[in-house]
């Protein structure tokens, strides 16, 4: 009888990947981290202040139209000056990430604006 060929390849040495992890500094995290967290409570502290003083700004104007979009003004004009105030304090904006700033950016609009809504209204009027 007749042996049936076999078309068999040899298996072609397939690619070894290896995965080297870069390097990670923990401690530089850690401090970068804390480093953050103060900014950001520094950030609640502007944005509390600037509410506040937005308030009695609008308080004091008689049109209600006018005081709102001042107030708002403000708060953004300040939001535009942050990181040259940071610089100004000593605070190193260079080693804190986009994301981080960006957030402290927002939190600082939503706290100034709420904070100024708030005293605007009944309680404290």
């Amino acid at each position: 009888m007749a042996k049936k060929r076999h078309l068999v390849k040899e298996k072609e040495k397939e690619e070894e990947y290896t995965i080297t992890p870069s390097d990670f500094d923990e401690k530089e995290f850690i401090l970068k981290s804390i480093y953050s967290t103060k900014v950001l409570l520094i950030t609640i502290v502007f944005a509390t202040v600037i509410g506040i003083i937005a308030s009695f700004i609008c308080k004091a104007l008689d049109d209600e139209a006018l005081a709102t979009i001042i107030c708002t003004i403000i708060v953004f004009a300040f939001v535009a000056v942050m990181k040259k105030l940071y610089r100004a304090m000593g605070i190193r904006v260079d080693l804190m990430d986009n994301r981080s700033l960006l957030g402290d950016y927002l939190i600082f609009l939503i706290l100034a604006l709420g904070v100024c809504i708030v005293f605007i209204n009944a309680p404290f009027d």
